[in-house]
């Protein structure tokens, strides 16, 4: 029986490549949305996982957590540095940590915060130390500078028209372990000299230091406009991380409470008419709440082409069957039982669309890992993508269903008579 098949398919090499192509460019679409999909939510939500609390000025939540935790360049609203000085001495706070952003060097964004940050979510360095002077930077894994490179940044992003802050360097003194998070792009450097390269923290009033900053923001996003960009580091000054409440304004502060009591208390007491006080997590529920409508739609699009082709399928073979009747005849002349004839046409059929599921779920993994790569390349999260079991569960559905696919031309071939098979 075996032999007939392979013979059988032989014959009709260029049908039977036709059908599998079909079959495994159909379930290769709903493989590629369901990995996706779930590799993002993994992803997102690991490169989430270290930062409880984030703290702003009123705005977008969504817009807070996307530029402070995951690095995406926006133009936030800032809120007043007192805040900071506040939350660095209230005796619920673990460690807070100011962000600043901005500026980029060779397309990585420049990140300015403080050396708690760095010593509470990575262990150790990989390469050199710590920043310990307002010239120094620290940079990430996948950032490709060595310890002791150069680093002049620019304000806003070579695509974006920006211009190099004249006269100000940074020397690269460590380089941190791979977190698979956004900050594996970043350059780190003390928030000290952020405020300082745009003016701020030295000799402007509160107020006027926070509309130069909230120009220096805008000149980032609109760097046709004409904007004065100036400001200066002492490369060898050391850095300050006793923050008062004259401190400059600043877009976000990231919190790690000391217990989940005293982070729900916080969050409460920062939700107010000035400031917003997010957890990560829940607004990363809502984005995934979105993500799962999308995935539903491509998922019924996927399904309704596995159904078109399973229709196909079923319409090409019936055809193909009536085309076969005197090759049936023959079988059954010569004394072939009616299960051969059933099996023979039922697992030629199932062998081609299930070899066609099989290449369809690698096709779907192989697209899922070259997307998550150029993903992961762009934002620095690591997308894991692989099977599990409800991606098994899957596969045995669709074996099934293409069982009781392949029956129907095997029941039409099985009820020929022979002799009237030889007659036609």
């Amino acid at each position: 029986m075996i032999r007939f098949i392979l013979a059988d398919l032989r014959r009709l090499w260029a049908g039977a490549v036709v059908v599998v192509l079909l079959v495994t460019l159909a379930t290769a679409l709903g493989v590629t949305v369901t990995l996706q999909e779930r590799a993002l939510r993994l992803g997102s939500a690991r490169a989430a996982d270290k930062f409880d609390l984030v703290i702003g000025a009123a705005g977008s939540e969504t817009q807070l957590v996307l530029s402070s935790i995951f690095l995406q360049p926006a133009p936030l609203p800032l809120m007043p540095g007192e805040v900071l000085a506040k939350l660095s001495k209230d005796p619920r706070v673990a460690w807070v940590a100011p962000v600043g952003f901005g500026d980029s060097f060779a397309g990585y964004p420049l990140v300015g915060t403080t050396r708690a940050l760095i010593g509470s979510t990575v262990s150790g360095f990989a390469e050199g130390r710590m920043f310990e002077k307002e010239g120094e930077a620290v940079v990430g894994a996948a950032v490709k500078l060595p310890v002791g490179a150069e680093i002049k940044p620019m304000h806003g992003t070579a695509q974006m028209g920006g211009e190099t802050h004249a006269g100000v360097v940074y020397h690269v003194t460590g380089k941190l372990p791979p977190t698979g998070t956004p900050w594996d792009r970043a350059i780190l450097v003390p928030i000290q000299a952020v405020w300082h390269v745009h003016g701020l923290g030295r000799d402007h009033g509160h107020e006027e230091e926070e509309q130069h900053h909230e120009g220096e923001v805008a000149a980032a996003d609109h760097p046709d406009e004409d904007h004065d960009h100036h400001g200066a580091i002492d490369a060898d000054a050391p850095i300050d991380e006793n923050f008062t409440a004259d401190a400059p304004g600043l877009p976000a502060v990231l919190v790690k409470p000391k217990t989940i009591a005293d982070a729900y208390k916080l969050r409460q007491e920062y939700r107010n008419g000035n400031t917003l006080a997010v957890f990560p997590g829940e607004v990363l529920t809502s984005l995934y709440a979105t993500l799962g409508d999308a995935r539903m739609v491509l998922s019924a699009v996927a399904a309704g082409s596995q159904g078109l082709v399973a229709a196909a399928l079923v319409l090409v073979t019936v055809t193909h069957i009536g085309q076969r009747r005197r090759q049936i005849g023959a079988l059954r002349a010569f004394g072939a039982p009616r299960l051969s004839v059933f099996a023979i046409v039922w697992l030629e059929l199932f062998l081609l669309v299930a070899a066609g599921i099989g290449l369809g779920f690698l096709t779907g993994l192989a697209a899922a890992r070259l997307i998550a790569n150029a993903f992961t390349v762009k934002s620095g999260i690591i997308l894991p993508v692989g099977f599990t079991g409800e991606d098994w569960r899957m596969a045995l559905i669709l074996l099934g269903a293409s069982a009781v696919l392949s029956a129907v031309p095997a029941i039409l071939a099985y009820r020929q008579s022979p002799a009237a098979a030889l007659r036609a």
